[in-house]
C-alpha cells in the first residue's frame, strides 16, 4: 500500500511551473496561423483516413463482440466522436488532441486516426497507457490548447485480439509468431498472480529508474489481484482493471489541472483493442464526458456514440 501511495504521489507531481496565470507569458504574434484550416470538410477527412485501411469484417466483428460487448471499430468510433464534438464547437482548427495510450506501436493507430482531424497529439501516456506525464504533463498540455479552444483527451489501456479470437495476443506485421499484447500489462498481471495465487513476495522497486514505469504498472494493478484471480477470463478482465486504475489517476490529474481548461475538455476513456494488419482496430468506450473551463462535467456523452 505504501508503494501504491508512492506511485500516485509520483504520478501526480506538482505542475506549478505550468499553472496558468492571469497575465500570460506568451508573446503576441501577427502571424495568426490557424492550424487545420485547410478548407477540407470533416466528412472528406474522415473518408480519407479510412479509405486505404482495412474494411469492416462482419465475422471478425462478432469475434470481438463476444469478448468485448459494445466495442466499436475505429472508423465508427472516430466518426461518431468527431461529429458529436463538432456539434459542441470542436474543430480541427480550435482543438488539441491529447492521448494517454501505451508505448506499443500498435497503440499509435488510434492516435493516427484522430490525428487526421485534429493534427498531432500531445502524449500523456506510457507503459500500459498509464498517464505517466502526471500533473506536470497535463499543465504543459493545457498551455498548448488553442486560445479560446478545446481539448480532447483519449486514454485507456490496450489489449490484443488475434484473428482466432484469442484475447491478449495479436498478429504483428513482419513477425511470424502471434505476439502478446499488452506485454507490460500481462507481465504485471503475472507478477500479481504470483503473489495472489503462488505466495510470492512483493518485489516492486519504484526507485529503479531504469524500469520505473513497469514497476509502477505492477504496483497500480496490485489492488485488483483478487478480482483478476476470480475472473472467468483473466485476459478479458485485465484491461478493465487497468482502465479503472487509469481512470482514477486521470480524474485526479484533470481535477487538479482544471484551471488550465479553456472553452472545454472532452474525455474519451476506454479500452483500445488492437488487431492484426488485415482488420480494423476497436475501442470499448467507457467514458465520454464534456467538461467546462471550471472542470465541471456538463454532459455525459457516452450514449451519443451508439446513435
Amino acid at each position: 500500500m505504501k508503494l501504491y501511495i508512492a506511485s500516485l504521489s509520483l504520478l501526480l507531481a506538482s505542475a506549478s511551473a505550468f499553472a496558468p496565470s492571469k497575465s500570460s507569458a506568451r508573446s503576441a504574434t501577427s502571424l495568426n496561423i490557424v492550424v487545420g484550416n485547410d478548407g477540407v470538410s470533416t466528412a472528406d477527412k474522415l473518408q480519407s483516413i479510412f479509405a486505404s485501411g482495412p474494411q469492416y469484417n462482419e465475422d471478425f466483428d462478432a469475434i470481438v463482440q463476444e469478448s468485448f460487448p459494445g466495442a466499436m471499430n475505429n472508423k465508427d468510433l472516430v466518426s461518431n466522436v468527431v461529429n458529436h464534438l463538432a456539434s459542441k464547437g470542436f474543430t480541427g482548427a480550435n482543438s488539441l488532441l491529447a492521448t494517454s495510450l501505451c508505448c506499443d506501436e500498435l497503440a499509435r493507430q488510434l492516435e493516427d486516426d484522430f490525428n487526421g482531424i485534429y493534427g498531432n497529439n500531445f502524449n500523456l501516456g506510457g507503459l500500459a497507457g498509464f498517464p505517466f506525464a502526471g500533473n506536470t504533463g497535463f499543465g504543459a498540455m493545457s498551455a498548448h490548447i488553442p486560445d479560446d479552444g478545446y481539448c480532447l483527451i483519449v486514454y485507456g489501456p490496450h489489449v490484443g485480439v488475434a484473428a482466432d479470437g484469442t484475447v491478449g495476443k495479436v498478429e504483428r506485421s513482419g513477425v511470424e509468431l502471434v505476439d502478446t499484447c499488452c506485454g507490460s500489462a500481462v507481465a504485471a498481471s503475472n507478477y500479481v498472480m504470483g503473489i495472489t495465487d503462488g505466495g510470492a513476495e512483493i518485489t516492486t522497486k519504484l526507485q529503479e529508474f531504469t524500469d520505473f514505469q513497469q514497476g509502477a504498472v505492477k504496483e497500480l494493478i496490485l489492488p485488483h489481484g483478487k478480482r483478476l484471480s476470480e475472473a472467468e477470463n483473466r485476459m478479458v478482465e485485465l484491461p478493465y482493471a487497468l482502465y479503472d486504475s487509469q481512470n482514477m489517476l486521470m480524474s485526479e490529474i484533470v481535477k487538479k489541472g482544471s484551471t488550465g481548461i479553456k472553452r472545454g475538455l472532452a474525455l474519451l476513456g476506454g479500452i483500445q483493442i488492437n488487431t492484426g494488419p488485415d482488420t480494423l482496430d476497436y475501442f470499448v468506450p467507457l467514458k465520454f464526458d464534456l467538461m467546462n473551463y471550471r472542470g465541471k462535467i456538463t454532459e455525459e456523452m457516452l450514449p451519443s456514440l451508439k446513435q
